[in-house]
């Protein structure tokens, strides 16, 4: 099977606490072959100066995860798009996995599982409901680490620019493509912000926050209702 050839897009803001070991951790995929690309929105800390002692590719864009993200891929050279948070670490075979996973031309598009690392043991049931939501509806979130073929990327124009919810909008067209590949893989996300705010908390909060989305709310208005 041909290896595909994958770029990895990294939105970074003020993330100069961790953004070394996730550059590390990539390293192994980097010498298979696979571009790592980081779009930085305006850090005022010394994320650049850090990603910068790294080989990839380092951009500036519009602070906004969708402006950034879209703004990678639109350098990237992959044929396969995977966006990636700064705070969450992919499987070491990660690039066989979706090699394997489009394979076929079943599907255009997938996830991984996710796992959340925490201190709290309810954090593995919130990340088993998670991954068993979208296996069922066929949407994916960012912390899942979503992959898709550049055609499927372009065919669908992007991540739309708005501040919240960009992964569940692009979701939702790419379905219209294919169903997702879900991969049992897991990634290993950060849990700081489901400790930081309290986890039953966040969970309520972010069920909110998407039944708003899907009842038409203005993702600017939920945006800072999040924050």
């Amino acid at each position: 099977m041909t290896q595909l050839h994958i770029s990895v897009v990294i939105p970074v803001l003020n993330e100069a606490a961790g953004i070394d070991a996730a550059l590390q951790a990539l390293r192994p995929l980097q010498t298979r072959g696979t571009q790592i690309v980081v779009v930085d929105g305006g850090s005022s800390d010394d994320t650049l100066s850090r990603v910068r002692a790294h080989a990839v590719q380092v951009l500036a864009a519009p602070r906004g995860r969708a402006l950034q993200m879209n703004a990678g891929a639109k350098q990237a050279s992959g044929d396969v798009l995977l966006f990636l948070h700064a705070d969450t670490c992919l499987p070491a075979d990660a690039d066989s996995l979706i090699t394997q996973a489009l394979a076929s031309g079943a599907a255009v598009w997938g996830r991984f599982d996710v796992r959340i690392a925490g201190r709290s043991r309810w954090l593995r049931v919130i990340a088993a409901l998670m991954n068993a939501r979208s296996r069922w509806t066929g949407i994916a979130t960012g912390d899942q680490a979503m992959f898709m073929t550049r055609a499927a990327f372009e065919a669908t124009g992007g991540f739309a620019c708005q501040p919240l919810m960009e992964d569940i909008e692009l979701s939702v067209r790419l379905r219209q493509l294919s169903r997702p590949a879900c991969l049992r893989a897991q990634v290993v996300t950060s849990g700081r912000r489901w400790e930081t705010r309290g986890v039953w908390r966040t969970m309520g909060l972010m069920w909110w926050l998407r039944l708003a989305y899907w009842c038409g709310a203005a993702p600017q208005r939920l945006a800072q209702r999040y924050r």
